[in-house]
């Protein structure tokens, strides 16, 4: 898991996992505003606001995505 620095051309997306560095705590973003240079996430029981550069998008690669995805399960599919 490599944690990537957001730039002018990156875009995140609400409902995407990011890492809050002041707490070092992965939180999931609700909100994404470039003109205001802001990012509304709720992490840890609360929602927040914080700039844009207090935060990371998480990047994994395939193998790392294999390894923690769990399927759902397929018995009431039709």
């Amino acid at each position: 898991m490599n944690f990537v620095e957001i730039k002018e051309d990156s875009k995140v997306y609400p409902g995407e996992y990011l890492l809050y560095e002041p707490t070092q705590t992965i939180v999931l973003c609700g909100a994404f505003n470039r003109g205001q240079d802001m990012i509304r996430a709720y992490g840890a029981g609360k929602y927040f606001e914080g700039k844009i550069n207090q935060f990371k998008k998480i990047e994994m690669t395939r193998k790392q995505h294999k390894q923690h995805y769990k399927s759902r399960c397929k018995g009431c599919g039709g």
